[in-house]
């Protein structure tokens, strides 16, 4: 019996030596793949790292032009704004300090940006939203509920008829999934004042889609 756990500890030793070598071996690969933080980007890119510029591009593209969509409502100009926000965000990295995040930095960019877009045309500011998806919200009641459903479609034309902030700030908790604090940034209001905009226009949409 003695030998016989003796042998067992053995095994047992071994198996979970090389278990640990295995899993020092994953970590440290993962930390070698490991992706630069957003902060350490704009650092890099400070210092004339262009490479780092484009990790930051490849990362926020996307929400950029889905900011510039949700307020010009046109493909086109959309990738024109996403561009030219990141010229002149770039140009004026030097001047980041790190106050809001990158991401909120770079957002706020785009939605100014666009809004220029439309001061310039003189068109008529139109919002939509692909697709209403799921809500990040502290409390989801009935009115949430109402929006979060299969009437996308319907919630989209809907939106048209919302004052500007109350239908940035579904946009931008719908779409980009941001807090309160950073919806309040993005249209130039307090959070709580974006909390109220953003649940009254989800009140609203629920009226005018009974």
């Amino acid at each position: 019996m003695t030998g016989y756990s003796e042998g067992a500890a053995a095994r047992v030793n071994y198996f979970h030596g090389i278990r640990r070598v295995s899993e020092l071996s994953v970590n440290d690969h993962e930390r070698s793949l490991a992706v630069p933080a957003d902060k350490e980007l704009v650092e890099r890119g400070k210092d004339g790292d262009d490479s780092a510029l484009d990790i930051l591009v490849k990362r926020h593209h996307a929400a950029v032009y889905r900011v510039a969509l949700s307020i010009l409502s046109d493909e086109g100009a959309a990738q024109d704004v996403a561009q030219d926000t990141f010229i002149k965000g770039f140009r004026a990295i030097a001047g980041f300090r790190g106050e809001a995040s990158f991401r909120t930095w770079i957002l706020t960019i785009a939605a100014n940006e666009a809004r220029g877009v439309i001061r310039r045309i003189g068109r008529r500011k139109e919002m939509s939203i692909d697709m209403v998806g799921p809500v990040y919200s502290e409390a989801k009641g009935p009115d949430e509920r109402a929006v979060i459903a299969s009437e996308a479609a319907r919630a989209r034309m809907m939106m048209e008829q919302l004052p500007e902030k109350q239908r940035l700030a579904i946009a931008f908790r719908v779409d980009e999934g941001m807090s309160f604090r950073e919806v309040g940034e993005m249209i130039g209001s307090s959070e709580s004042t974006a909390r109220v905009n953003y649940f009254h226009g989800i009140r609203r949409l629920r009226d005018l889609m009974e």
